[in-house]
């Protein structure tokens, strides 16, 4: 990829994209985040997929980073914010985008606008209803309540993964926590660090969350996630 004029560092944002077997999603997602005005560039970080994610992604425009093996989230959100600085865009704001938000993700250019605008320090996208969604809200009640004992401020979606940051605050609350924990844990310790922490409604949509077993599974993990990211910020379970 050729380097990046010097208007396109001036301003904008740059997206990072954590994924991992998202074939199907990740080439509408990708051309749809190159849409936004202010993207600079768009950075897919295969988290060690083991179907055609990084090809896919590579065709329809992305830089692609690829973890020989799964190493979680917050590992792919580094490998990506590392790539973005080996490209030229180390100072610019972060938008982070799931890889499942396909043609939607042309709407995330709306959690920029404050960041850019000097308004906020922290977007985080508040979806509209997914219809289908199988959950019981239970790992969203701790991460929210888990917040408001921290901060004293209580969000409507804390497990959201769509978020812009400048990366003065993304430096400040390194390291990242692990697992499903790491946006329960950006949130505290953005906040903490004194940031402007805003939500935005943004009409996003993704795969959701269904009632199997596998489906299940994935919430027990990210209640313990959450639970140890929260633990570790010395916040413990109401009982």
């Amino acid at each position: 990829m050729p380097a990046p004029e010097a208007a396109d560092v001036a301003s904008g944002v740059v997206v990072v994209i954590p994924a991992w077997n998202e074939q199907a999603r990740i080439a509408d997602t990708v051309v749809a985040a190159q849409q936004i005005p202010v993207v600079r560039a768009v950075v897919v970080t295969d988290d060690g997929s083991s179907d055609g994610t990084s090809d896919v992604a590579g065709a329809a425009g992305a830089h692609v980073v690829r973890h020989e093996r799964r190493r979680g989230k917050a590992a792919a959100m580094m490998t990506g914010v590392s790539a973005a600085e080996s490209l030229g865009f180390g100072v610019l704001p972060l938008l982070f985008l799931d890889a499942d938000l396909a043609a939607s993700a042309k709407a995330a250019g709306m959690l920029a606008e404050p960041v850019l605008g000097g308004t906020a320090d922290m977007t985080i996208a508040v979806l509209p209803p997914a219809a289908g969604a199988g959950g019981h809200g239970f790992v969203m009640r701790l991460a929210s309540s888990g917040i408001e004992r921290a901060t004293g401020w209580r969000p409507t979606a804390p497990l959201s993964g769509q978020r812009c940051i400048t990366r003065e605050f993304f430096d400040a609350v390194q390291p990242l926590a692990r697992g499903f924990g790491v946006e329960t844990a950006l949130t505290i310790d953005a906040l903490r660090h004194g940031a402007r922490v805003v939500e935005v409604y943004v009409p996003l949509g993704h795969r959701v969350t269904g009632t199997g077993w596998r489906d299940q599974l994935h919430r027990a993990r990210q209640y313990r996630d959450v639970r140890r990211a929260l633990a570790t910020r010395g916040i413990r379970p109401i009982r």
